[in-house]
């Protein structure tokens, strides 16, 4: 049996419709009931919480893998540490731990974070695979769409910072992989996009693909600050990010290699085939449908 955390989220829940097309016991972790209702078919859902141990142990009961990923807030060292500890007591065989870029030497912001749960997870001699992802391509809908869909443009304090991102989707191949340990055991996996791209470039492609003009505008941290603030982001939430693209600008996204396909065992998502499969996010009229 693998166990799924995080399986209402937007990395947990493709692992676990990646795990459930590769494996006959699949077991999913939410929070609540509302979402355990909505779990597919070809899982077991159950509820537990990081910080709720005996529920945790629930859970864990009969469960040999499990794939570990929680929300960037400030509790995250904790709360992954709770999960840890109980997968520990429960006598799982292999932990895949979802960590992030950056984790190797960034000391700020979420990477610093995901560092302290990589060594806790080394501390506790069970088998392990850590996955450490770039940035999404999810996220460009996510961040950038409303204000395109808006004003034609976007505003990041990124300069001519360049970022290798990745399908969520080729993440969760890897990681539905990986559970098994075998020659992964042990593994650190930096994992990038097949090319690393600028805010300009990115605007561009939008532009293409959605047939109107999109601009990536560069505007001063502080400035980004304030808007972020000002639409109701809490204090830690806004340093993170704007430390996180520090790391950006210092050049630690931009690596490229083969991992990825490697893993995958084909081409990796381009950017240009996420744009083409969700163009309609960049338009006026995706606002009001």
């Amino acid at each position: 049996m693998i166990l799924i955390t995080g399986a209402s989220g937007s990395v947990g829940k493709t692992v676990l419709q990646e795990a459930i097309g590769k494996e006959s016991k699949v077991r999913a972790m939410y929070r609540s009931r509302e979402e355990a209702a909505k779990a597919p078919s070809g899982c077991e859902p159950v509820l537990a919480d990081y910080s709720d141990k005996q529920s945790l142990r629930k859970a864990l009961d009969g469960v040999t893998s499990v794939y570990v990923v929680c929300s960037p807030i400030p509790q995250l060292v904790e709360l992954e540490n709770n999960a840890l500890n109980a997968c520990k007591e429960s006598g799982v065989k292999h932990v895949v731990l979802n960590s992030a870029l950056g984790a190797g030497d960034y000391p700020k912001s979420f990477p610093s974070w995901h560092r302290k749960v990589e060594d806790k997870l080394k501390e506790t001699r069970m088998s392990y695979t850590i996955l450490r992802p770039n940035g999404f391509l999810q996220n460009i809908v996510t961040y950038n769409a409303p204000s395109i869909r808006a004003q034609g443009a976007f505003y990041v304090a990124m300069g001519d910072a360049k970022v290798s991102y990745l399908d969520v989707g080729d993440i969760a191949v890897v990681a539905v992989k990986v559970l098994k340990g075998g020659t992964h055991a042990g593994k650190t996996y930096e994992l990038n996009g097949p090319e690393a791209l600028s805010n300009q470039e990115l605007a561009k492609r939008i532009s293409v693909v959605t047939g109107r003009t999109v601009n990536y505008v560069d505007i001063p941290e502080s400035a980004q600050r304030e808007a972020m603030l000002g639409l109701g982001m809490p204090e830690w939430q806004v340093t993170a990010l704007l430390e996180l693209q520090q790391f950006y600008k210092q050049g630690g996204g931009a690596k490229t290699d083969g991992l990825l396909q490697a893993l995958i065992e084909r081409a990796p998502v381009t950017l240009d085939q996420y744009l083409a499969a969700n163009a309609r996010e960049f338009r006026d009229q995706a606002a009001s449908a």
